[in-house]
């Protein structure tokens, strides 16, 4: 699972700009939320140069995303993505805030167990059992499954409940769970608005998770790499089927994210992992949720299908 940290020796030329009329272009962001990247593309490097940076390019888009009405300007999102080909963080925006985790939580609780596992003595054990459980609550998001797995780890702890999870994941790697915050079970509706973590604790885990420093890191992946719609490739038509996701979503009437290492072939034969961190944050209930949810997974997705497109060149992806 490990990257290779030597760069290809055959970079992709650079993709052409594209130049449609006004016309042309409005009706292509509203036809595709890929095109607004490739509106912010062209803008950039028009005010920046010919190789302006990822950062510059995604913040281009937000505005854009803004003004088109996909995110709304009194909400909040923060962003990362890290390249593990040359261990680059690409873009940073509001990284260390900590914000509502909903279910991309339910990873740190499947972590959470299999650091209790690891230092129970054999009082623990990763059963099939528990393993179905753990399908559920990352592959279907099922709520019931995750507070199964909080009640279990308590169980082995000081019976505190969700806390103990917070409790377990500070005390083996503070380092990486910095802005995670863990005091409330998540109800049968969803509405769980207290957990919290920022998008640097999630690429934090992630990088771990990828570069095998994490008990159990396999079967982590492994859940988190089942079939399922997401937010980083499901609708983004640049990435190809034969690139890998390992992801989890969340998703409440006040915040829309997915978190995820995307593991991308090159022309070369190799792979080209990166990690993708998108939340869009609100501080009231969306009164349309279905709406709101879904204009921001397609936000969420133009932000991909930039960031695509950018390790593509870099990196000669297919």
């Amino acid at each position: 699972m490990r990257s290779n940290d030597t760069p290809p020796d055959v970079p992709l030329p650079p993709e052409p700009l594209w130049r449609p009329t006004r016309r042309g272009f409005l009706m292509a962001l509203v036809a595709c939320p890929a095109a607004l990247c490739w509106g912010e593309s062209a803008l950039a490097r028009k005010h920046h140069g010919s190789s302006p940076s990822l950062q510059t390019e995604l913040e281009l888009l937000l505005k854009r995303l803004e003004r088109r009405g996909l995110i709304h300007r009194g909400e909040e999102t923060s962003w990362s993505v890290f390249d593990f080909t040359t261990h680059t963080k690409l873009v940073s925006i509001n990284e260390d805030v900590p914000r509502q985790a909903a279910s991309m939580i339910k990873p740190f609780i499947a972590q959470a167990f299999f650091f209790a596992v690891e230092n129970s003595n054999g009082k623990l054990r990763y059963t099939r059992r528990v393993r179905r459980t753990m399908e559920r609550m990352i592959r279907r998001s099922d709520n019931l499954a995750a507070d199964r797995m909080i009640r279990l780890i308590s169980e082995h702890e000081t019976h505190s409940g969700a806390q103990d999870v917070e409790r377990i994941l500070k005390r083996h790697a503070p380092g990486i769970f910095r802005q995670t915050r863990i005091v409330e079970e998540i109800p049968p509706n969803g509405r769980t608005y207290r957990n919290q973590a920022s998008a640097h604790d999630y690429s934090r885990f992630l990088y771990a998770l990828w570069d095998d420093r994490l008990p159990y890191a396999d079967e982590v992946r492994d859940l988190m790499g089942l079939p399922n719609r997401d937010r980083i490739s499901s609708g983004v038509k640049v990435i190809p089927a034969s690139v890998g996701v390992y992801d989890k979503t969340g998703s409440t009437a006040r915040l829309c994210g997915d978190m995820g290492i995307v593991d991308a072939p090159g022309r070369n034969g190799r792979s080209y992992p990166y990690i993708f961190v998108g939340i869009i944050e609100r501080s009231s209930r969306a009164k349309d949720y279905g709406r709101w949810i879904t204009r921001r997974s397609n936000a969420i997705r133009a932000v991909s299908t930039l960031v695509y497109l950018d390790m593509k060149r870099r990196h000669n992806l297919v």
